[in-house]
């Protein structure tokens, strides 16, 4: 499945709205060339009333509902729709990450369509995955680490420093 569509449409929606947002997880990790999967697009955000209302219309926008935390102490808001399973997780609170600002200044900016997603670095999604500690984040964390290994000695052998994508 070519998932560059939705990434596009979800980067102007983001842009259009202005969420600033940083993707984590899977998702994320897949966008650096991590062999991995999933059925959600992780992102981290700034939880205030202003950028609650931008959720709210960008889940108009995909004619999806947003479904808020279950329990008061959850950072989760889910972006649903039914028609072709979309699932859209913004979460304040990322385990293993101390700050949004931090996590946003080592991310990495990826193009698409005429917008970006910042893309959590693969040493904050391991980071954050070894934190969280849930016996489906330790899964691939082997492969993780292996990507980052991968690619740290690809990207320093053809340039001499880490690049961030443009």
């Amino acid at each position: 499945m070519d998932a560059g569509p939705i990434l596009t449409q979800i980067a102007e929606l983001l842009a259009r709205h202005s969420l600033e947002v940083v993707m984590i997880g899977n998702a994320a990790a897949a966008l650096q060339g991590a062999p991995v999967t999933t059925i959600d697009i992780d992102f981290l955000f700034r939880k205030t009333p202003a950028n609650l209302k931008k959720l709210k219309a960008i889940a108009a926008e995909l004619e999806a509902v947003i479904l808020s935390p279950y329990y008061p102490v959850s950072g989760l808001f889910r972006i649903s729709r039914d028609t072709d399973g979309l699932q859209l997780d913004f979460m304040d609170v990322v385990d293993g990450i101390r700050s949004f600002e931090g996590l946003r200044k080592r991310a990495v900016s990826v193009r698409f369509g005429g917008s970006r997603i910042y893309v959590a670095s693969l040493a904050d999604i391991i980071k954050s995955k070894k934190a969280a500690g849930r016996p489906r984040d330790v899964a691939v964390l082997e492969v993780l680490e292996k990507t980052l290994e991968q690619t740290a000695g690809h990207t320093k052998s053809q340039t001499g420093s880490p690049q961030k994508r443009e």
